[in-house]
């Protein structure tokens, strides 16, 4: 059952956390059993709750904020008040490391992703590009123009296009990844068979090499499947 209807708030974080080996099933199932509808209440989104398929240890969710004022507002409310209080021993002793988090803003209008049953081979990828400089409007049409074909040509569902959000981090309590600029989208797949296909595209690709090149880093790739509670579903 999903918490709400999915969408791509104005601000919103990428959250990646390492956890300690076998624990995340218990960390899932504490997330959507206390933390859900307390973090709704304050106003904040949850746009997909997800299990890496390629790491077992590893949990990725994203949290979204009408902007930066109310993100600090929002999380201030939450770590202080008192579900957290109550539950954040529980929840830290799963974690190795939940500090690994981009903040990050829509670079393109996106419909809010329809509803989709759920299919067990169903996934939902992220990919990661790190730039060595802000985004702007002319890497977002380059992207718009050789990206999104790549994925959508391949029978993938694109859901979003961010870049990171510039604002200082205006609640140091949950450290960010500052000083990074970074390109990342969101993509549907209906299958992982359609997935690995276009995975094996890419690596053929010309156009995928030469956006690569642009990059600052590799690109990460992330293959994630929603957990029951996930408002976006594959």
């Amino acid at each position: 059952m999903s918490n709400h209807s999915p969408g791509w708030p104005p601000v919103i974080e990428l959250r990646q956390y390492t956890l300690h080996p076998g624990r995340r099933d218990a960390l899932i199932a504490l997330f959507e059993r206390e933390f859900i509808e307390p973090q709704l209440a304050l106003g904040m989104q949850l746009p997909g709750i997800f299990r890496d398929l390629d790491d077992p240890d590893r949990f990725v969710w994203l949290r979204g904020f009408a902007d930066m004022p109310a993100r600090a507002r929002s999380l201030a409310a939450f770590y202080g008040g008192p579900v957290w209080q109550q539950h954040r021993d529980a929840a830290n002793a799963t974690m190795i490391d939940s500090d690994d988090v981009l903040l990050l803003r829509p670079a393109l209008a996106f419909d809010a992703p329809a509803a989709a049953p759920v299919r067990s081979s169903g996934l939902v990828t992220a990919t990661v590009c790190p730039l060595g400089s802000p985004a702007d409007d002319a890497l977002v049409q380059v992207w718009r123009h050789t990206m999104a074909p790549l994925w959508s040509d391949a029978g993938a569902e694109l859901l979003s296009c961010l870049v990171t959000e510039s604002a200082p981090n205006n609640f140091p309590r949950l450290p960010v990844r500052e000083g990074e600029q970074v390109m990342a989208w969101f993509a549907r797949f209906g299958s992982a068979e359609v997935e690995r296909s276009h995975a094996a595209a890419l690596a053929r690709s010309t156009t995928w090499s030469a956006w690569c090149e642009r990059l600052a880093a590799p690109a990460q790739r992330l293959r994630l499947a929603p957990t029951d509670r996930s408002a976006l579903q594959a």
